[in-house]
């Protein structure tokens, strides 16, 4: 079906879903690498293009010679410079509301480590910090951690936080099965509501909320009490007993 033509361009219904799926695609990407070193190099590669195609448009002989050979290899240098926007772009089409009902195990593998794990940190007395990112890359706050491509499971979250040890401090980010970073700084909440009542963990866990959609477990090490901060507000003091359910439920927001 036609939606439109003018002179020799047609433009159907196949047309647009093609461009939907693109566009679709290019906004991840873009909103995916926003905030992190990569943008950068995104800006630097858009002005290559646009020196590209003035070559081309004018004709110039040896930039036309030159953009020309490196396309040749270009792409496979992409995929090496961007090979972790990649990884995660994929790991969000895998994390996707549409994809976590076909495949609900994964997600209820995450919950279960991540549950069991909050629930011993308690047992302890360790304070915790736990970040799970959802649609909202948070590359830029592992980056300011250790690098890590640990497989999630409770036993290396509560070694993660075990006081004295090298990665105690800071935040965990947990993206899909993966423990990605470890001792990361996150911004603290600037909410005067929150300002005198609770610790530096509890900020912090509010602050990295109100910038993203992440859910964040905060465990304290003062109380052993557990804490859940979303969208930039902390449901605190959560019974054990309704942790794994509460958790739960926030991640299908």
């Amino acid at each position: 079906m036609t939606l439109f033509e003018i002179d020799f361009i047609r433009f159907g219904v196949k047309d647009a879903i093609d461009v939907a799926i693109v566009s679709f695609i290019l906004y991840q990407m873009l909103k995916l690498i926003k905030g992190t070193r990569s943008a950068q190099i995104m800006v630097g590669l858009l002005l290559l293009a646009g020196v590209a195609f003035v070559s081309f448009w004018f004709r110039l002989e040896a930039l036309t010679w030159l953009f020309s050979n490196l396309a040749t290899f270009g792409l496979i240098v992409l995929v090496i410079v961007f090979q972790p926007e990649l990884r995660n772009v994929l790991a969000r089409f895998g994390q996707n509301r549409l994809m976590r009902r076909l495949m609900p195990l994964e997600g209820q593998r995450a919950i279960d480590e991540v549950s069991r794990a909050a629930l011993r940190l308690s047992e302890l007395n360790y304070g915790a910090l736990i970040v799970i990112e959802r649609r909202t890359g948070l590359r830029n706050f592992a980056e300011s951690g250790k690098q890590l491509s640990a497989r999630l499971s409770w036993e290396t979250l509560v070694t993660l936080f075990t006081p004295y040890t090298p990665l105690h401090d800071g935040a965990a980010i947990v993206s899909g099965d993966y423990i990605t970073a470890a001792a990361c700084s996150l911004p603290l909440t600037t909410n005067q509501r929150y300002r005198k009542l609770f610790g530096m963990r509890h900020k912090a866990a509010i602050g990295v909320s109100e910038v993203s959609d992440a859910v964040v477990i905060v465990v304290s090490e003062e109380t052993s009490d557990i804490s859940i901060a979303f969208n930039g507000t902390l449901d605190s003091n959560i019974p054990k007993s309704e942790f794994k359910e509460r958790l739960a439920g926030y991640l299908e927001q």
